[in-house]
């Protein structure tokens, strides 16, 4: 891909800069090349900026001298790199950017001296102009190409919105190919979610891929339909402002951003917020669904609980797991999964937990409390989303205190005459085991397939659940299956 840019005053060359800081990758790369003063810090200083968190002022020298200045406190660590005083290419060898190429987006400055390509995700810039006027010559290959054709993409969806000249700034990514960015124009605030249509995976089973057993969100078109009816029932899902289903971007009302997870690390009191979030499941067990979403049925679950195999165990062992023992682990679970099966079919969240909650303290009620990610809702048990928000992943709830919470929940529910409180206690020590053992499988392949080995940090608190889950008279079969196959699953110190 080759493109040719003009600008005609420093700003614009740094909303240019900015607008490519929101596809920044660590092991990409960013060429600079254009005689001294055509405009090459000007664009590095305004990308690095542009990675900075929540509005941070910091100081960019040039690397003219050090040769290497790094970032690491920024969205995405960064490798200013300027080769200008370098004779050969051993001596860039010598600077160790190789290995900062693995967790780095590196702006290298002068890469003629470099001698090679450090990478096939190379983006090169060649800058000239004089005065207030720079011309940019763009070549991108690799990752770069379907990135610059991604944001082709949403200029062209938000030139048919009022967003059209909003400022785009990266607001999150999570562990799908989901992206988020924040628009804003003036005083006002809106959220662009960027959602393409998801391939495929292999097939896993019964020549299905695992996205279609698991029944998970192909595209846009469950978030519109979930969230509109979640609205529709008097809850506070994001609105939708305006989408493109085919092109997978919609822009949604930006709830804010006091989220549970965050609030829960800050040290807010919560004992509001979180029975305000359990009032409202209450409220949902109340009301009639619509059965046009798919059923969390037994093979959705299996296949979830099947991550413990197919990523923990090689994580821990070194190995794949043997067949035997996978079969085993599926006929333990096909014993006692039917009874966590509810009558009723409920519409499930299925990450109804700290990260996808916010609170929203200027409205009232249960309406205090916004619903995101959405999309992967099916319908089951109620005991399911209770689990996920009292055995929270990510952050800690004493056990007395989730107790405490739990009941709660059964005190709102009591006087509902289909409700049978002993029946709800399995199915939840069932749905938090499950829930337990496919995230345990989750953060394993997040940390060796994707190379983020951050979520093995959450590996003990999940233990913990899985243990207490398991203490459940109705869970001794997989409690012994674990012990005897799996208790490295078990350890609360494993990490």
């Amino acid at each position: 891909m080759i493109k040719r840019f003009e600008f005609h005053s420093p700003l614009a060359t740094e909303q240019f800069a900015q607008t490519l800081s929101l596809w920044a990758k660590p092991g990409s790369v960013i060429a600079l090349s254009g005689e001294l003063g055509s405009g090459k810090s000007t664009f590095a200083r305004a990308f690095i900026r542009a990675l900075s968190k929540h509005d941070e002022i910091f100081d960019i020298p040039s690397p003219s001298f050090s040769l290497v200045q790094l970032y690491d406190t920024t969205r995405i660590a960064v490798a200013h790199i300027d080769l200008y005083r370098l004779s050969t290419a051993s001596e860039a060898e010598e600077l160790g950017l190789a290995e900062l190429l693995t967790t780095h987006v590196m702006l290298i400055e002068w890469p003629d001296r470099l001698g090679h390509a450090m990478t096939d995700n190379m983006l090169s810039l060649h800058f000239s102009g004089m005065g207030q006027n720079r011309v940019v010559a763009l070549e991108a290959r690799g990752n770069w190409i379907d990135a610059l054709n991604r944001n082709q993409t949403i200029e062209e969806f938000l030139t048919e919105t009022h967003w059209d000249k909003a400022t785009r700034t990266f607001l999150e990514g999570d562990a799908s190919s989901r992206r988020y960015e924040t628009l804003r124009l003036n005083e006002k605030r809106q959220i662009l979610m960027d959602m393409p249509l998801r391939p495929d995976g292999p097939p896993v089973k019964d020549g299905k891929p695992y996205s279609a057993i698991a029944h998970l969100a192909e595209g846009l078109a469950s978030v519109v339909t979930v969230n509109k009816q979640l609205s529709s029932q008097g809850y506070s899902a994001p609105l939708i402002e305006a989408y493109d289903i085919n092109q997978g971007l919609a822009i949604i009302e930006d709830l804010g951003g006091l989220v549970f997870g965050r609030m829960m690390q800050n040290g807010f009191d919560m004992n509001e917020p979180l029975r305000t979030a359990i009032a409202l499941l209450a409220d949902m067990s109340s009301k009639t669904w619509p059965t046009t979403i798919s059923a969390y049925d037994v093979d959705a679950q299996l296949i979830e609980a099947d991550l413990l195999a197919s990523w923990f165990w090689p994580y821990v062992h070194g190995k794949e797991a043997k067949l035997e023992l996978r079969q085993s682990f599926e006929k333990v679970w096909r014993n006692i999964l039917p009874l966590a099966v509810s009558e009723t079919p409920y519409w499930v969240m299925r990450d109804f937990h700290s990260p996808n909650l916010i609170w929203l303290p200027e409205r009232e009620g249960i309406k205090r409390v916004g619903l995101i990610d959405t999309q992967d809702a099916v319908l089951g048990h109620p005991a399911y989303d209770l689990a996920s928000l009292l055995q929270d992943a990510r952050v800690d709830i004493d056990f007395t205190w989730a107790d405490q919470l739990y009941q709660y929940y059964i005190e709102l529910r009591q006087h509902d005459a289909k409700f049978d409180a002993q029946q709800f206690s399995t199915a939840y020590a069932i749905h938090g085991a499950q829930r337990a053992t496919k995230i345990l499988g989750i953060f394993a392949r997040l940390a060796k397939r994707d190379g983020k080995p951050g979520y093995l940090k959450h590996m003990p608190r999940v233990s913990r659940y899985l243990v207490r889950n398991l203490s459940h008279p109705a869970l001794g079969e997989l409690q012994d299956w674990f012990k005897e196959n799996m208790p490295e699953a078990l350890s609360v110190g494993f990490a």
